[in-house]
């Protein structure tokens, strides 16, 4: 048998990947993230055990995994975006790996995608950023050294914040330094889900605009000029010559 963690994409049940898809629907035990993966990612499964895993801690899921093994089942570990982002996958494979478990990862289309999708715009543009940082915001896990959102704005590239929406007024002023004022940011609530919310502004406003909202959790955060640049350049990659 074999566990595989599959990305279910940002909340679209029709981003799943149609490996992802074919998982979830002939894997006989299907293991997933609830709060963040929708009932209709598992449409047409045939599954014999489905486990909504959002109230398990780790033991209680490598246990679920290791019962599934000693029966020859496959498993569907389904997470949302792309599992090897922010997905605590590593804990559980690290366990597995211990017990002889086999396993395979099955990319996912991830919330920055989806963001960037929604606001209508390319988060690599000539000129004006090649480089996309996706970070988080430090709460109860301190961050590496080196990997603050000041060391890391000091670079000025596309940045896309998880897990800081609750604490935008700080992640602002750790970037006004090195972006400006005037730098376009924007805020997505459940990037692709039906009841998705997008707020845009500049460093010097957003916290207001977001304050006007309902928005406190399970949003992105994505600045940069990207956001909002007109005059860049053509790439090479079609030019005439």
């Amino acid at each position: 048998m074999t566990v595989y963690f599959i990305g279910a994409g940002p909340g679209d049940p029709e981003l799943v990947t149609v490996k992802g898809q074919r998982l979830i629907r002939s894997c006989p035990v299907i293991l997933y993230a609830g709060s963040l993966v929708p009932d209709a990612v598992l449409d047409g499964h045939q599954a014999g055990l489905v486990v909504n895993t959002a109230d398990l801690d780790l033991d209680a899921i490598v246990q679920l995994l290791a019962d599934a093994h000693a029966k020859g089942q496959d498993v569907a570990r389904v997470h949302s975006g792309d599992p090897s982002l922010y997905g605590a996958i590593g804990e559980q494979m690290r366990r597995i790996r211990a017990l002889g478990i086999p396993y395979e990862i099955v990319p996912g289309v991830t919330a920055t995608a989806a963001c960037a999708a929604t606001l209508g715009c390319e988060l690599t543009l000539p000129g004006v950023s090649q480089t996309l940082i996706l970070t988080r915001y430090a709460t109860k896990t301190a961050m590496p050294e080196g990997e603050g959102l000041a060391d890391l704005a000091r670079h000025r590239s596309t940045m896309a914040i998880h897990l800081g929406v609750r604490h935008l007024a700080k992640i602002v002023a750790e970037l006004l330094p090195h972006y400006g004022s005037d730098c376009p940011i924007a805020v997505v609530y459940r990037a692709s889900w039906p009841d998705e919310e997008r707020v845009t502004g500049t460093l010097a406003d957003i916290v207001g605009k977001v304050q006007q909202t309902d928005i406190e959790r399970t949003a992105l955060i994505l600045v940069g000029r990207v956001l909002a640049a007109e005059g860049f350049a053509d790439s090479s990659l079609y030019a005439p010559a």
